[in-house]
């Protein structure tokens, strides 16, 4: 059985789906041309398909994709140690780094798609009841699906 924080969870339209993490990866650029690009950002996934020149198969960013790749935003790095969600030790430089492509980057470039599970749910698996969607006013959900 799949770890729980191996599933992205998709929100609205996707009709609650999880997706596994090899299905995640299988949308990280690699599929057709009417496959979508995911890749998640401190536990939010974002539909990166309309920068598939940066994001697509052989694209200078391919790496973040398919994956929670909080880290190596955060540290400007597309090694793969570093694409990981896990933010332990990173300065606070880097944290500043990772708050402001999160918000000037992908919230405004990239409709949000779903969220991790780690970031909905609680480390034994129950939910959040803390979590909080990202607020992102300037997509209308016909732009989103």
């Amino acid at each position: 059985r799949p770890r729980r924080a191996d599933h992205l969870r998709l929100g609205p339209g996707q009709h609650g789906e999880t997706l596994s993490l090899l299905k995640i990866q299988k949308l990280s650029g690699y599929g057709g041309e009417d496959q979508p690009i995911y890749l998640a950002v401190k536990g939010v996934v974002f539909d990166v398909t309309s920068g598939k020149e940066f994001y697509g198969q052989g694209a200078p960013y391919n790496a973040l994709t398919g994956k929670d790749s909080t880290r190596g935003v955060a540290k400007m790095s597309l090694d793969p140690a570093d694409l990981t969600h896990d933010t332990t030790g990173l300065t606070a430089k880097e944290l500043e780094a990772l708050d402001e492509v999160f918000t000037k980057v992908y919230k405004a470039k990239y409709p949000i798609v779903g969220y991790t599970a780690r970031r909905i749910l609680n480390e034994d698996g129950s939910p959040n009841l803390d979590f909080k969607p990202e607020d992102q006013p300037h997509f209308d959900i016909k732009d989103e699906f």
